[in-house]
Parts: C-alpha cells; structure tokens; sequence
C-alpha cells in the first residue's frame, strides 16, 4: 500500500487539478494522498480552502484517503511557527515544511524552525540537517522525509546514514508534481533501498511511519476523519 504524503496541483506548481491528482493516485494503486502545494501566508487561505474541498468529495464518494495539507515554501525561519499554526487553524491536516535542499537557496535556519515547531508534521528534502535537529525531530514527533524528487533526493543517503544512528521517523514521499511522479511499489521499495536503508528501516519508512503520521493527524483534527482508514 502506497502512501504519500509531499505532492503538487496546479495549486501551485503543479500539472493537474487536485481532482485529478487524486484519481490518477487511485488509479496507480495509492491507499492515500496529500496534497501538500506550495504555500506562504499571502496564498495560504485560498490553497487549503481549494483543496480541502476536492480531498473531501474523494473520501465520500471514492472512500480514498484524501488529506489536505500545505508545504510551507521559502517561508523565513523565524516565521515557520506561525504559519504552520495558521495553516493548521485554516483547515490544513498536514503541514510540510521546504527543507534546507541543496537543490534550492532555502534560509539557512529552516530545518531548525521547522523541527521545533509543534504544529509541523514533516521536514521535506532536508538536505544535510544535523543532528542537533534530527534529536528535536525526534523529541517533537515530526517525521523526516526521504524524496523521489531528482535534485533534492541527492541527499538521500546522507538523511538515511542519520536514521540508522538515530531512531527518527522516515517517510517517503514522491514530492509530484505530474502523474509521471506518483510512486510504484517496485520504485519505492528501489528508492529507500538505494538511500541505504536496511529492511527493517526500509519496512518503517514504507508501512509503519505512514501509519504512526496518520495517527497523530487523526488525534489532532477536531474530529477523527482519518479512524476509517486506520
């Protein structure tokens, strides 16, 4: 069963209309989906809003796990805090924080404002965080993501090397951004097997970290829309 939890509409930079996105995860054998686009607080409202209704019809209609989230994107660190409460208090299940990818010029400070905060659920593509925030990860129940994503998953081993001497929680996610992104079994299991994981970190990262995200996320919403599929 495949989950993800880091992908794109054209929300933001995204090919596919959230709708859209969901069905073809349905189609490519998905068990659930977030929808995770690109956000800051001049766009926040309008995303979460959008995408919260789509996720909504698909868990009625399809009974697919569709969850609406946000990636807090070359948001300055000082402010990650408080767009992450703000995102979690206009409606969004999930937030994302933009890691410290060598990829991209993300503030240097961004891992550490996002593992310290207690309304962040991921740290995506976290380039080479260190272990002063791997430890805050892990004291704040905040899961670090392995990528599918080409540029930022050149630090996969490197995230991974951290995981086998630390017990945080990994994820892969696909980070899509078209149907051609979303994720197979045979290339997630290629994926976190290449980064250098063992089995029982590949099992963790797979399976059981998905399900202990979705547990926090249904402790946390007003109402526990995520028991079903628990």
């Amino acid at each position: 069963m495949i989950y993800d939890f880091h992908t794109h509409s054209f929300l933001s930079d995204g090919e596919l209309s959230p709708i859209e996105l969901i069905r073809r995860a349905i189609v490519q054998g998905y068990r659930g989906l977030a929808i995770t686009d690109h956000a800051s607080p001049g766009n926040l409202e309008h995303v979460i809003q959008t995408v919260s209704a789509d996720c909504a019809l698909a868990r009625e209609e399809w009974n697919f796990l569709a969850i609406p989230g946000v990636e807090l994107t070359h948001v300055p660190a000082t402010a990650i805090d408080k767009t992450a409460a703000l995102a979690k208090k206009r409606g969004a299940w999930l937030v994302v924080v933009h890691g410290e990818t060598t990829a991209e010029p993300v503030e240097k400070g961004t891992n550490r404002a996002a593992v310290a905060s207690r309304f962040v659920d991921i740290l995506a593509h976290p380039g080479f965080l260190n272990v002063e925030e791997v430890k805050a990860a892990i004291a704040n129940g905040i899961f670090i993501e392995v990528t599918a994503r080409k540029g930022h998953s050149l630090t996969n081993g490197y995230v991974a090397s951290l995981a086998r001497r630390y017990a945080v929680k990994l994820l892969l996610n696909s980070d899509a951004h078209s149907s051609e992104d979303l994720l197979t079994g045979p290339l997630a299991r290629a994926i976190v097997r290449g980064a250098g994981l063992g089995r029982t970190l590949q099992r963790q990262a797979l399976s059981a970290n998905p399900q202990l995200l979705l547990q926090k996320l249904n402790k946390n919403l007003p109402t526990q829309h995520i028991a079903r599929w628990l």
